[in-house]
């Protein structure tokens, strides 16, 4: 019998064409494997590298924060009235918050008529509270390093008040007009404040002949300030080493509505002329004040770039 030769129906196809297309479908199935693991990763590491960042950012403006208050300007809260009406600090208000720099004083001396805030002496503090330094050296740092950045209470007490008279002066009060004098010439003083109720006459004190390297120093609100007079038991104990100053306070910073400078009028320049020594007068000099809040105003704003930078990152 003749072999009859038949043909192929559609439902005979060669198998090649199924293994074809089962690789082809096996490839894909393969790529899109691979896309998804590859998705993963890349969000694993976007995620990695979120939190890093985030803990570079905030670590450098931890570290700048604590170098500029170190060497460059510090904020302080004002919270005492002794220097009503130039500084506010009382009980049911705003109290100021002060920019307080630390480079005039590298170049010059405190002068008269300066703010500025300094650590109490061993005089002042017999009777004020206060926190002991620790005894181990790197304690102690740590705590100052916590008191900058205002997670601990800081381990000094500082005090602000107005430069009066400076180291060999003699300083006393008062003569018939009830001013302070200095060198036996009276002292302009325009910014003294009165506190209503309280008498708008200076105590009597001295004459105290200040030492040499030492601030005789007064609060603005006359009446109302534990300063020179006072502390220590007054006279030349009552004095302030010139090494215990923090820095001059250059800008009031808080609250918004008391954005601004600091008055400095210097109360012996008609008693006794110009201190020729001074830097405080020269021209331009009054420029280091910008350069101080600028670095100080940049590094606040650093902490709120951390936070919009990582709003950012969170929408992404």
């Amino acid at each position: 019998m003749a072999d009859v030769m038949r043909s192929q129906g559609p439902d005979e196809d060669p198998a090649e064409g199924s293994s074809d297309e089962q690789a082809a479908a096996e490839q894909a199935d393969e790529t899109r494997s691979s896309a998804r693991n590859a998705s993963k990763r890349s969000g694993k590491s976007r995620k990695g590298s979120f939190w890093w960042e985030l803990f570079v950012l905030i670590s450098t403006a931890l570290v700048l924060t604590v170098l500029l208050q170190l060497f460059v300007a510090r904020v302080f809260l004002i919270p005492s009235r002794s220097m009503e009406q130039t500084l506010h600090g009382c009980d049911g208000c705003s109290n100021d918050r002060i920019l307080v720099d630390k480079i005039t004083y590298r170049f010059s001396d405190p002068q008269p008529g300066d703010v500025v805030v300094f650590s109490g002496p061993k005089s002042w503090m017999a009777d004020e509270g206060g926190v002991s330094e620790p005894a181990n050296p790197v304690v102690g740092f740590s705590y100052r390093i916590g008191s900058l950045l205002h997670l601990v209470e800081p381990v000094e007490k500082d005090f602000v008040k107005r430069v009066i008279a400076t180291g060999g002066q003699t300083v006393e009060c008062c003569d018939e007009q009830n001013r302070v004098l200095v060198e036996g010439e009276p002292l302009d003083e325009p910014y003294i404040y009165w506190a209503p109720g309280s008498p708008q006459e200076q105590e009597e004190f001295g004459p105290v002949t200040v030492p040499e390297d030492h601030l005789w120093v007064m609060g603005d609100n006359r009446n109302n300030s534990l300063d020179s007079r006072y502390q220590g038991g007054g006279g030349r104990a009552g004095a302030v080493p010139v090494d215990n100053v923090v820095g001059k306070a250059q800008v009031i910073l808080l609250p918004p509505g008391r954005w601004q400078g600091i008055e400095e009028s210097n109360p012996q320049a008609v008693a006794l002329g110009p201190d020729e020594d001074s830097w405080s007068g020269s021209p331009g000099w009054e420029g280091l004040r910008y350069l101080v809040v600028v670095p100080a105003v940049w590094s606040t704003r650093r902490g709120s770039l951390v936070a919009a930078r990582s709003r950012t990152w969170e929408r992404h």
